[in-house]
């Protein structure tokens, strides 16, 4: 089968397969009344460590003024806060609550189990591959991006 139109455009369908995935996940997260992006921000900061507003942004893949407002609304509602950067005090970083901590292991059933309906569609070895390319098309971009 040979794709023509925006099916032979791999921004496109890669961006189709995301939009795909995201709607699943926000169907997910709905109950929590938490956003796609509000989630991937507060499992970037799962780990206690605390983010700078910068690094959080090119983790979660969001610009600045967005990530901003955001990460004000998980603050309104108590799931992150903002403090001294455990590494340099002078610094501010961004960390999830133990609320937000509570949040996050309550719907990680939940986001597993949508996985798992991916893995189950699509085929779990397919799927891990597909994760495994992405991955490595990534690097190669990045490497790309560096020779620039």
């Amino acid at each position: 089968m040979t794709a023509s139109g925006l099916g032979s455009s791999l921004a496109y369908l890669l961006s189709r397969a995301e939009r795909s995935v995201n709607r699943g996940l926000a169907a997910v997260l709905v109950g929590e009344e938490v956003t796609v992006e509000q989630w991937r921000i507060m499992r970037a900061l799962a780990d206690g460590r605390g983010e700078s507003m910068g690094e959080l942004a090119e983790a979660v893949l969001m610009p600045h003024p967005t990530l901003t407002k955001a990460v004000d609304r998980l603050i309104d509602r108590a799931l992150v806060y903002r403090g001294p950067s455990k590494g340099d005090r002078r610094r501010v970083a961004v960390f999830v609550s133990g609320r937000g901590a509570e949040l996050l292991a309550r719907v990680d059933g939940a986001v597993a189990e949508q996985q798992a309906v991916i893995a189950q569609a699509f085929g779990r070895e397919r799927t891990e591959q597909l994760m495994r390319d992405l991955e490595s098309l990534m690097e190669a971009l990045d490497y790309a991006e560096l020779r620039m």
